[in-house]
Parts: structure tokens; sequence; C-alpha cells
């Protein structure tokens, strides 16, 4: 199946300083794959409030300015919880690669979460790479999907 994520926009991806690292291998692994992003920050270890990056990243995704957003915290509790608070934002966390295909498949998640603390960088990539490339599968899950908004 394939993504029907519009690979013409850019993905928003930020992070806070425990997820800075991971950040930065996944904009190289973009960049590799030769995918648009932009990059909300943080661009240091230099602690920092995660909801200063993962409301620009799901306003982007909000608006339609970016195909989908990847949020990486210590946990991704944090970035999931606020970007959650944005209309037809749908942030999942991801810890591995049949959870990340499943928010994809059966929640049309648009936002990737990432707990930088409890999976290995490699796995992220990994993460990444089903995200992008898994379709949203529709029909009863569209049903759900569509009672999620308040």
């Amino acid at each position: 199946m394939e993504s029907t994520f519009d690979k013409s926009k850019p993905i928003a991806i930020g992070s806070d300083h425990a997820g800075y690292d991971y950040k930065e291998d996944l904009i190289s692994f973009l960049e590799a794959k030769g995918l648009p992003f932009k990059d909300f920050g943080t661009h240091s270890n230099d602690s920092v409030d995660y909801p200063d990056f993962a409301h620009p990243v799901a306003k982007a995704v909000e608006d339609g300015d970016a195909s989908f957003g990847i949020l990486i915290c210590g946990t991704a509790n944090g970035v999931a919880i606020t970007a959650n608070k944005h209309k037809g934002v749908r942030a999942a966390i991801g810890w591995g690669e049949e959870i990340t295909q499943l928010a994809r498949e059966h929640n049309n998640a648009n936002i990737l979460c990432i707990p930088a603390r409890f999976i290995r960088e490699g796995d992220a990539e990994k993460m990444v790479d089903i995200f992008i490339n898994t379709a949203f599968e529709g029909g009863r899950h569209e049903t759900r999907v569509n009672k999620m908004s308040c």
C-alpha cells in the first residue's frame, strides 16, 4: 500500500533537547532519501520546553503546510499530548515498527512521536520509513477516525 502523504510538501520535524540527536540523524535520513523537510528545532542539546517545538510542527500539519510531522522527546508523551491539541492532528507515539504501521493504517496518524529514551536510533529511521510508506486503510477505520474530533 502506498502512502497518501503529499511528497511535494515538506515534512515538519522538531524535538526537545532529549530528542535532538535523533532529530539530527533523522534529518540526515530524510536528506538521503531526497525528501523535503522543515526543521522547527531545537538546535542543540541545551534544555528547552518541548511545547515550543511541538506546537509549530503541529501547526504546520494543521494548516496543510507540511505533509506530516515527526516529533521527538524523551518519552514522546509530552509532544504527543501537545500536538494533539491542534485541530485535525492525530499524533501517535511509535516505539516499534508494528505500532507505527497500525497508527497509519488504523488511525490515519499524521504526526509520528518518537520516544528517544526508549528506542535505538536505527529503529527511529525504520519507523519513519514505515510511517512515510504506509497508507490509511479507511473503511471501518475511517468511521472511527471521523469520531475523534470534539
